[in-house]
């Protein structure tokens, strides 16, 4: 994959075994999104959904907003718990969605200049509204901001394709995925990616 072809230069000369994956499986194109309150919104939807689940859920809360546009933090704001549950948001869900976009309100979540920050800045920003965790804010990194450098060590999906991939039969250890994360940096979200992809997890 073009967008890869640098990290994956660098991944076959550093971990042949993750190299084998490419050609075989089709990792996730990333799409970087500058509406980081539709991310943020979509990611705390997902939260223990499925993704058909959570795909259904997302157009039903967007449905709540007459227009084409994803909803403004205010425009949320303006519902009430009751009217967000009504289309499958959790009463938790609809809580954590109202804090973030009182973050962009109240400037608390402040992206204007979101290029400069590190990933650790931005994740420390990020946890500090109660519905973040740091498994949300490296997705966020990933997915949403196209960071070349994540690795969520707190991914199950991450330690099984590590698992499968490198032939463990007990799970990996925190010190064995450092030991190996360390070889794909600075590229370790694509290894993140193909790792995904081995599970066919898309």
């Amino acid at each position: 994959m073009s967008e890869f072809s640098e990290a994956m230069k660098f991944l076959k000369k550093s971990d042949p075994v993750l190299a084998k994956l490419f050609g075989k499986v089709q990792p996730s194109v990333l799409r970087p999104s500058k509406n980081y309150f539709e991310s943020l919104t979509d990611a705390i939807i997902s939260q223990q959904l499925s993704g058909k689940a959570a795909a259904t859920i997302f157009k039903r809360f967007q449905g709540l907003f007459p227009g084409n546009k994803f909803p403004t933090p205010a425009q949320v704001l303006a519902k009430s718990d009751i009217e967000l549950r009504t289309v499958g948001v959790s009463g938790s869900k609809a809580s954590y969605i109202k804090n973030i976009a009182a973050g962009f309100e109240d400037g608390s979540l402040d992206f204007k200049h979101i290029n400069k920050k590190t990933d650790e800045e931005i994740v420390e920003m990020l946890v500090k509204v109660k519905g973040i965790g740091k498994w949300t804010a490296e997705m966020f990194l990933i997915f949403s901001l196209g960071r070349p450098d994540v690795f969520s060590f707190g991914d199950l999906g991450l330690r099984n394709g590590v698992k499968k991939v490198y032939g463990l039969r007990k799970d990996p250890s925190p010190a064995k995925l450092k030991q190996l994360s360390a070889k794909w940096q600075p590229y370790r979200t694509c290894a993140s990616l193909y790792l995904w992809a081995s599970l066919d997890n898309k």
